[in-house]
């Protein structure tokens, strides 16, 4: 009874935290969202999209938890985990959790967020099913997604030459169901994994400076952006005149002059759009708000740059720990506990004793990855190499480009778990587990005992496949120098503007109005 009333208690919790994610989800999707080209499905499916991201983001810390709670200080086993039995039903609970939330991942990733993205570009041709399926077997997301479903085929024929289609479809799902079909998801997570550290090279390093930063520098001067661009426009009419008089007399204008005429008249138009954005701006409650938390914004960032360097710090001595340490490439650089003091780890570790600041603290770490990667997005765009496919922008976003946003965050959340392990090794792989010690002889002796320590199930799934681990060793390297970068351009840049990607030259006046009304 004890333990049922115990399970029952936190559902009330976990119902709450759902409703707060789904609200965040909605509240950040609308922020973004084109008023003009908004469309039901993909609405959904963006907000569905982002909370799955969220709430995959907590696995982590609900993995830990288990392993760390099994043990007392001592570390004998609790009364209730002593025995295996109890230990395996608790890891599989917490393994059947993180297949869900993963195939639900896979599930978007490879077919319903390509299905409503084509389904929206191609709604109003003809040929809308022919296009939209050529398109993504053609794409290399289709490819992935195509080598992805090949490493679910059974390894063997099924037995017996003459079976019905029946016995063939039970037999896959048997083969699933064995200890075939573990591998094959994990091998197609792991493959999510590995396009996930590209998004984080790219995106969360550039966040986790871009952030911090703008907090600290702040916004320029609305009054002063206004004088400025004032004196842009005047500048401009007056070129537009000075070319309008060459024509004064009747004689046409060359064709250079027409060409510099339509660019300066682009631009006047830009300016005069850009004038009353700033006009708005300049009344808003907001901005004065803003201004008034001013001195909070910059203790912010300079929170956020210290853990950011914190963070670098610990990624930087866990890589070089496993390579000082590990067995090198074919063991996909692993190492069991660690060697090199860790500030990251030592931290987690010295709050164990105080329930629960260490799991609010690898929490608060989950999300800061989420939320500087959302950052990064936001100033970045989204890009294909060197082509800029959509921007991010408040209230002009389109819907392609928020549910690329949303993938992409996916694909950065399943990255976030190895990030999280090679910031602190020891605290993800066993928690504050502790190994049973017995005085003799006034020596310690250490039991080598097989099950003495129960593994992080998100461990497992790290170190499946060493030649992923190897792939993502390389990759911590990345991204340790993609910070740096990203932290030399963002120092190097000015304050950003207060009305920053709300006017660009390719916006219509219709847009703007709207915004601006």
């Amino acid at each position: 009874a004890a333990a049922a009333a115990a399970a029952a208690a936190p559902a009330p919790i976990i119902c709450a935290n759902l409703s707060v994610i789904l609200a965040f989800c909605w509240v950040y999707i609308r922020k973004f969202q084109s008023r003009q080209e908004s469309e039901v499905v993909s609405t959904i499916t963006a907000i569905c999209a982002l909370a799955v991201a969220l709430i995959s983001s907590a696995l982590l810390p609900v993995d830990i938890f288990p392993v760390s709670f099994m043990k007392y200080p001592d570390g004998t086993y609790k009364e209730w985990a002593a025995n295996n039995v109890t230990r395996g039903q608790i890891e599989d609970t917490v393994l059947y959790g993180y297949y869900t939330l993963y195939s639900i991942i896979l599930f978007c990733v490879f077919l319903w967020i390509p299905f409503v993205y084509f389904y929206y570009e191609e709604r109003d041709d003809d040929n809308v099913n022919k296009c939209s399926v050529r398109m993504q077997l053609s794409s290399p997301h289709g490819a992935v997604a195509c080598s992805d479903l090949m490493a679910f085929v059974p390894l063997e024929a099924p037995p017996g030459q003459n079976s019905t289609q029946w016995e063939k479809v039970q037999y896959l799902f048997e083969e699933l169901g064995s200890s075939h079909g573990l591998p094959a998801l994990s091998f197609s997570i792991s493959t999510l994994t590995l396009i996930g550290m590209l998004a984080v090279i790219t995106y969360t390093a550039y966040g986790m400076s871009v952030l911090p930063l703008n907090l600290i520098k702040g916004t320029r001067s609305v009054a002063y952006e206004r004088l400025e661009n004032t004196e842009d426009i005047d500048d401009v009419e007056h070129q537009i005149e000075k070319l309008k008089s060459k024509c004064i007399d009747g004689r046409p204008l060359s064709s250079r002059d027409r060409h510099n005429l339509q660019e300066l008249e682009g631009k006047l138009q830009v300016l005069q759009r850009r004038g009353r954005h700033l006009e708005v701006a300049e009344r808003n409650c907001c901005t004065k708000v803003g201004s008034a938390l001013r001195p909070f914004k910059i203790i912010l960032g300079v929170f956020f740059i210290l853990v950011a360097l914190l963070f670098t710090v610990a990624l930087f001595i866990s890589n070089l720990d496993k390579a000082l340490h590990s067995a090198g490439i074919r063991s996909g650089f692993i190492i069991f506990g660690t060697n090199l003091t860790n500030p990251l780890n030592e931290l987690l570790l010295a709050l164990q004793p105080v329930f629960p600041l260490d799991y609010i603290l690898i929490t608060v770490i989950t999300m800061y990855f989420v939320l500087t990667s959302m950052a990064g997005i936001r100033n970045m765009g989204i890009w294909f190499f060197w082509i800029r496919l959509y921007k991010i922008r408040p209230k002009r976003t389109r819907p392609q480009a928020l549910l690329f946003l949303c993938m992409i965050l996916l694909l950065i959340v399943l990255h976030t778990s190895y990030m999280i392990y090679s910031l602190a090794p020891q605290y993800v792989m066993y928690g504050s587990q502790k190994y049973l010690f017995i005085k003799k002889y006034v020596l310690v002796f250490s039991l080598s005992l097989p099950d003495q320590c129960t593994v992080t199930r998100s461990y497992l799934f790290l170190h499946k496949f060493w030649f992923f681990s190897t792939i993502y060793y390389f990759g911590n390297w990345a991204f340790i120098g993609a910070f740096l970068v990203g932290l030399a351009v963002s120092c190097c840049r000015g304050k950003k503007s207060v009305i920053e990607g709300e006017v660009e030259a390719d916006d219509s006046d219709l847009s703007d109005d709207e915004y601006v009304h």
